[in-house]
């Protein structure tokens, strides 16, 4: 469910009538669908440097398309709504996530395509887009060349490897590019004083180790590295993420093992992010993951994707999503 793949991007295919787009064809887009206003824009002009180079945007954007998997949250939290997104979990309505739906105000944006499927560029081109960022993806080069075609392009943040930068990277990057770096930066030091609250109010953390696992089939398990935004969250509460898991993965998002592997899950704290209960059951039923002492002991959590979308506002992990996972995840541990 949340496997990061680059056929996120792999599958964008350029029709026609791209270049008719990129020559102003069609009809204009709506004045205001994507602001955060709808009164006359001032003076505006940005500049963002990103994995593959630096991007001019020359006015305040108005119609914001996100490719990125979770893009679209800072982007909200700077007063911005989308009129194209991707839709990573499949979730209807796409906007009813407990922690962005006020953000979204019943607006309703169109789905370019489902994470599995990839974006289908012609859906991008219809929406007439002034702005789109590709932050939380893993669009190659050449498909970043096409998309600048349509509109100014925010790619992925420089220096991290794809899906592996930091929320607050994510956030800045949104930030510069609308114009709002300050209210970013706001944004961010907001959600650091909450951590650093949980992480006060519960010293005990400090030192522990702790994982974000979870298991698509029978007999298959998937630990998450500490780049990865599930593991990364249990970082900022003051658990270490096993260096181990790390190295195992490599540039992937996790490190997979059969049951004989589970041994490298005998953290402090595993938290499971799973579909619901008959992943639980099986997980708990494999005869290996009996022994584990993390499992006798009792210091497994297992938390689900939807209903209630725990599991979800850990894997978006950004300035929307975030509050609502400490609120939800910390009394669920110290439990």
């Amino acid at each position: 469910m949340v496997r990061l793949k680059t056929a996120l991007t792999a599958a964008l295919v350029v029709p026609a009538l791209l270049s008719a787009a990129a020559c102003g064809g069609g009809p204009a887009p709506a004045p205001s669908a994507g602001s955060a206003s709808g009164s006359p824009a001032p003076a505006f002009s940005a500049k963002v440097e990103h994995l593959y180079g630096t991007t001019e945007i020359k006015k305040r954007p108005e119609r914001i398309v996100t490719i990125g998997l979770s893009d679209h949250e800072p982007v909200l939290a700077l007063g911005y709504k989308p009129v194209g997104v991707v839709d990573w979990f499949q979730r209807s309505p796409f906007t009813d996530w407990p922690w962005a739906k006020d953000a979204w105000g019943g607006a309703q944006p169109k789905v370019l395509g489902l994470r599995e499927d990839g974006v289908k560029m012609e859906k991008v081109v219809a929406l007439k887009p002034d702005l789109i960022f590709a932050m939380y993806s893993g669009v190659q080069k050449e498909t970043y060349d096409q998309l600048s075609k349509i509109a100014p392009v925010v790619a992925q943040p420089k220096g991290f490897d794809p899906y592996a930068a930091p929320w607050q990277e994510y956030t800045l990057l949104a930030g510069r590019a609308l114009g709002e770096e300050a209210k970013a930066k706001e944004l961010i030091a907001g959600i650091g004083a909450k951590f650093a609250a949980a992480r006060e109010a519960n010293p005990q953390w400090a030192g522990l180790s702790a994982v974000a696992a979870d298991s698509f089939k029978a007999g298959t398990y998937s630990a998450f590295q500490k780049g990865d935004p599930k593991s990364a969250f249990l970082a900022e509460l003051g658990f270490t993420v096993p260096e181990e898991i790390t190295k195992r993965a490599g540039k992937s998002n996790v490190a997979e093992f059969g049951s004989e592997g589970l041994n490298l899950l005998e953290v402090d704290r595993l938290v499971w992010l799973t579909t619901g209960k008959e992943p639980w059951e099986r997980i708990k039923s494999d005869s290996v993951y009996k022994e584990l002492k993390v499992a006798k002991e009792g210091r497994d959590l297992f938390l689900t994707y939807q209903d209630p979308p725990i599991g979800a506002a850990l894997s978006f992990n950004t300035v929307l999503s975030i509050p609502y996972a400490i609120d939800q995840v910390v009394p669920l541990i110290k439990k």
